[in-house]
């Protein structure tokens, strides 16, 4: 990837069906998107849901330099989640492949479909520590370093897969 591009960081989940498979897939997946390279990736880990129903969501944070801009990218991630059969029958429905991006270089993106960093970033450990795994001293624009917001998450279950 060239200077052009921009680190960005995806948060990957699923609790559907392969949820573990579908979260390995989807990380290659990433890899060969258009003007987009991994380069780099969080352990798996096992949570309860949040503010949904359904069984325990696989989860995982790839790193990806991408020329993409957000919104495109945000269509090719919602595209990559139809390939693997992702409904959207209600709110926080249980899903095969959930694919958000958390954050997009140093960029703060407010639009109507999309809000960079993840409004939730900071509030959910699924996120929060495969974020800091693989960058403990990333900082959240607009927000501080993103270690700071690990007592606020303390009681939230989290399992290292």
């Amino acid at each position: 990837m060239s200077a052009a591009g921009a680190a960005a960081y995806i948060g990957i989940g699923a609790n559907l069906g392969d949820a573990r498979g579908n979260v390995q897939r989807a990380m290659l997946r990433l890899d060969k998107l258009k003007d987009t390279k991994l380069t780099g990736q969080s352990s798996l880990f096992r949570t309860a849901p949040v503010d949904a129903d359904g069984d325990d969501y696989i989860n995982a944070v790839a790193r990806i330099e991408t020329r993409l801009p957000p919104d495109q990218l945000l269509q090719e991630l919602q595209a990559l989640e139809l390939e693997f059969g992702r409904e959207r029958p209600y709110l926080n429905a249980p899903r095969t492949l959930d694919l958000d991006i958390l954050l997009y270089g140093q960029q703060t993106i407010l639009t109507d479909v999309l809000n960079v960093p993840h409004p939730r970033l900071t509030q959910r450990a699924f996120a929060l520590i495969p974020l800091l795994q693989i960058d403990p001293f990333i900082a959240i624009p607009g927000m501080g370093a993103a270690h700071e917001f690990i007592p606020g998450i303390a009681a939230q279950a989290i399992q290292k897969l």
